[in-house]
């Protein structure tokens, strides 16, 4: 009795063994040949990424993708162009609003919009950044995409990320000069270039916009810069605009979109949480204070560094040296 156990016992084993053997064996089988069939692309995607906006400046980001459509070289035209939004809560904000609306439409990070062209078959993906500094958005970008090159290694995935807007002093000082039509000349007031800033005082990005400084006093005797955060303070440019004459300040966007922080911080026209916008600050100085517009599909926006040709221009060259690495 116990010897006919025992080999039922060695018998089931050897059938579970025979049974866990072909199961392991046809699905290595399977997984070989899906990923034969599967479409692998040969041609690169281009994924753009920006911080994002729920605003009406999200219209800058059209613009500049209908200029990169346009200047891609033949051998690009036709390549895959995604969107990734760094910011959480402006995609939270943005898909909850489209949602509402029954619009099939969603917001999608770095993370995601890669995993997707991943699955459907790319293995080559250029990045390109719409970050004006080097800062921390930036450097959060470049971690992100050493993660996703060190996940998708096993697929032979390659992910290779562009430069900032002013990565390099030739850009710094072709993107100033692009700025000349839009500036107050020295005899109608003053002109202050609004950028974000950091808070951070070791972060990297504070050695650009002491760079900008330098060269935006090289190029116009009316022109200071402030910052949102970080140095050139609200305190420090607005005293200093103080002594303009004639008493007119132009705000000058240099963020890529003149969202939130230039139509509510920089231009609001009633205060929050009892602040005074800087607009408002002046005007109560007996300034006359305005900013630049631009018009596009008959409707008009406070004018980013997004809607200058000549600085989408440099974004659209990183992408195509980027594309030419591969």
């Amino acid at each position: 009795m116990e010897k006919r156990k025992n080999f039922y016992n060695s018998l089931s084993i050897l059938l579970s063994s025979f049974i866990l053997f072909f199961i392991v064996f046809f699905s290595s089988a399977i997984s070989c040949a899906m990923l034969k069939t599967m479409t692998l692309k040969n041609d690169p995607a281009i994924v753009i990424v920006a911080f994002g906006t729920t605003t009406r400046a999200f219209s800058t980001f059209e613009f500049f993708e209908e200029r990169l459509r346009k200047e891609l070289p033949e051998k690009y035209k036709n390549l895959r162009i995604e969107w990734a939004f760094t910011s959480e809560i402006v995609r939270e904000r943005a898909n909850k609003k489209f949602k509402k609306q029954g619009l099939n439409k969603r917001l999608r990070g770095i993370a995601q919009v890669i995993s997707d062209l991943e699955d459907e078959g790319y293995r080559k993906i250029v990045v390109q950044p719409l970050h004006i500094f080097p800062g921390i958005e930036y450097e959060n970008v470049l971690t992100m995409i050493e993660g996703l090159n060190e996940a998708f290694k096993d697929f032979e995935v390659r992910i290779k990320v562009g430069a900032p807007l002013l990565a390099h002093w030739e850009d710094m000082e072709k993107v100033v000069a692009s700025l000349k039509h839009e500036l107050l000349p020295p005899k109608k007031g003053c002109n202050i270039l609004v950028a974000h800033g950091t808070g951070e005082s070791m972060n990297r990005a504070n050695l650009s916009y002491l760079g900008l400084e330098r060269i935006v006093k090289a190029y116009y005797k009316n022109v200071t810069i402030g910052t949102v955060e970080g140095i050139f303070t609200r305190k420090e440019v607005l005293n200093q605009a103080s002594k303009c004459w004639p008493k007119h300040i132009r705000f000058v966007p240099f963020m890529f979109v003149a969202g939130d922080h230039i139509m509510n911080d920089i231009m609001g026209k009633t205060p929050e949480d009892g602040e005074l916008s800087w607009a408002l600050e002046m005007e109560k100085k007996g300034f006359k204070v305005d900013t630049p517009t631009v018009s596009y599909k008959g409707k008009s926006y406070f004018k980013g560094l997004g809607f200058y040709p000549d600085v989408d221009k440099i974004f659209i060259n990183s992408i195509i040296r980027t594309l030419n690495e591969f």
